[in-house]
């Protein structure tokens, strides 16, 4: 059985999909209709987490311990809403506010990124933090080996603001991980956050020349303003990422990086998605540029894959809208889950989720008429 969650900014929704990943029934909105950044469920317990929140709500993760039924929520920062409350009581009551200290008071606004691995939830934060809770989101702790890294003082916002939007944890080694920040670049730890590299050079600088968006990469390092990024199944430590400029491969871990883009019809786009059994089949959802529109280049929908790590890309279109078609498709919205074919699954900020259960050879809509859809995982 497969549930697909949705982080919208009208709050989380689930898409069940039954057995057979056909006949898909909405429930929704969830959590109070906060802006719901990213939602995430654990498949051994079925708890799902959705964080989010915005400049009236602050920052919160909620909790649901029974498939979306009811929800918990621990608020992490003060918003507008504590401004009101402390003022007028009935606004107080009216949105339950205590007037107890919160955790993080106003140090951040918004939970960007949720990650559950070797129990342990991490949530990232805008601006960019890393958080992490060892009781499935009742309280958190900062990990004050990246808020302290020595170039924090230099990372720079991108469009969306300095956020860290990727975590990434290693299978089987729980001090190992991966962040990704906007526009600052990726960062690894070997200790378990105590300290962490940063990890955006380029293989081979000399190939990248030449390139005038203010977002390629110079000096020797990838662009720094990362979209997304997922580790291949497997041993070793395979990276692919989406950048604002490009689309890169690293086969250790990071600390090097291989540009991948040729095929594709643009450097620009947001996610990523690697195979959950094959480390050479990945999905890529390319749109025309940052200053065009952010829309699929000549507005007719495409999915491209490549079967060989990036040498090779196909354009997957049977079922995606190929005429007209001028929505986005953001960062962290596009998932797969683990059956024994693939599914692929993405959202769009039209509202729209399409589907895929044959590694993309064909495409469905499943759902339509949603808020904007910010984020997609599957449970």
């Amino acid at each position: 059985m497969v549930k697909v969650l949705l982080g919208t900014t009208k709050g989380a929704f689930i898409l069940d999909g039954g057995a057979n990943r056909m006949g898909w029934k909405v429930s929704g909105p969830h959590c109070d209709g906060w802006c719901i950044n990213h939602a995430i469920g654990d498949p051994a317990s079925g708890t799902i987490w959705a964080g989010g929140g915005n400049a009236f709500t602050g920052a919160g993760v909620w909790r649901s311990e029974d498939g979306g039924e009811s929800w918990q929520l621990t608020r992490l920062t003060k918003g507008e809403m504590d401004d009101w409350a402390e003022n007028d009581p009935d606004t107080a009551a009216f949105f339950g506010i205590t007037g107890e200290p919160l955790p993080f008071e106003s140090d951040f606004q918004q939970i960007w990124s949720l990650n559950h691995a070797h129990g342990t939830l991490h949530a990232g934060t805008k601006p960019a933090q890393l958080l992490a809770s060892s009781d499935k989101g009742a309280s958190f702790s900062r990990i004050e080996g990246l808020t302290n890294h020595p170039s924090a003082d230099s990372w720079n916002p991108g469009a969306a603001g300095l956020v860290l939007h990727t975590i990434v944890s290693h299978p089987e080694d729980a001090k190992r991980a991966w962040v990704g920040i906007s526009a600052a670049g990726v960062f690894a730890t070997e200790d378990g956050g105590a300290t962490w590299e940063r990890r955006n050079r380029l293989s081979n600088a000399e190939a990248c020349e030449g390139h005038q968006h203010p977002a390629a990469p110079r000096d020797g390092d990838v662009g720094h303003c990362v979209h997304n990024m997922m580790r291949a199944p497997g041993g070793g430590d395979l990276l692919y990422q989406q950048n604002h400029h490009g689309v890169w491969r690293s086969t250790d871990g990071g600390r090097s990086w291989d540009d991948i883009t040729s095929g594709l019809p643009s450097t620009f786009g947001f996610p990523i998605r690697v195979h959950p059994a094959d480390p050479q089949t990945l999905w890529t959802l390319p749109l025309n540029g940052d200053s065009q529109g952010r829309f699929p280049p000549d507005a007719a929908c495409a999915v491209w894959r490549s079967r060989d790590g990036g040498q090779s890309w196909q354009a997957m279109r049977e079922g995606l809208p190929q005429e007209g078609c001028f929505f986005t498709v953001l960062r962290q919205a596009m998932a797969g889950d683990t059956e024994e074919r693939a599914g692929v699954y993405f959202g769009t900020n039209s509202g729209s989720v399409f589907a895929s259960t044959d590694e993309g050879d064909t495409w469905q809509e499943i759902a339509r008429h949603l808020p904007t859809i910010l984020s997609v995982e599957t449970l």
